[in-house]
């Protein structure tokens, strides 16, 4: 009886021990910018380069992203690429302000059911030069990450200052691939 209660006391506390060390080994959020001026933010955004996922699939080139603030002071998304054949794809989408200290952490929202939005998904600005020229756009995960800038090409200069804002909050820039504007 002694044996089992000192193999369960030493399984109980190699459990704690192995959840503290992934509590203590948890990666830090990336940083989100200090503030953003939601005018001067809004507009035509080209996509430079993004981490690939499941709701751009079909996008082959172009992608844009087209922001307007809204008297509700929400921030209507409209996003637009062309598949290989030419054809436009277009998604619209909602984005509310959760942080509004700051106004860099967003929820954005493509998905309505019956006039309610059920799914959300983080929109953090984690990069902004001072004349919103290039923005860089992340989650708490890190599973989704996008270059903005406001021409269809960026310079290699603001490429790499992107791609090393992206670096310190912890993303593998290897993820990354550049998007084509024709």
């Amino acid at each position: 009886m002694h044996n089992i209660i000192t193999v369960t006391f030493a399984l109980i506390l190699m459990l704690g021990t192995i959840t503290m060390s992934k509590e203590n080994t948890k990666i830090q959020e990336p940083a989100t910018v200090k503030f953003v001026d939601l005018e001067k933010y809004t507009g035509l955004w080209y996509e430079i380069a993004k981490i690939p996922n499941r709701f751009q699939k079909k996008c082959d080139y172009g992608t844009t992203a087209q922001y307007t603030l809204v008297e509700d002071g929400n921030i209507e998304v409209i996003n637009r690429c062309c598949r290989s054949n030419g054809d436009q794809k277009q998604a619209k989408g909602v984005a509310k302000v959760v942080d509004t200290v700051t106004n860099s952490k967003l929820k954005v929202s493509f998905v309505s059911v019956l006039g309610r939005r059920l799914f959300w998904g983080d929109y953090w600005i984690i990069g902004l030069d001072d004349d919103y020229h290039f923005a860089i756009v992340g989650d708490p995960d890190r599973k989704y990450g996008w270059i903005l800038c406001r021409e269809p090409e960026m310079d290699s200069q603001n490429l790499e200052e992107a791609f090393a804002i992206l670096k310190e909050n912890g993303y593998d820039t290897r993820d990354f691939v550049m998007t084509e504007h024709k």
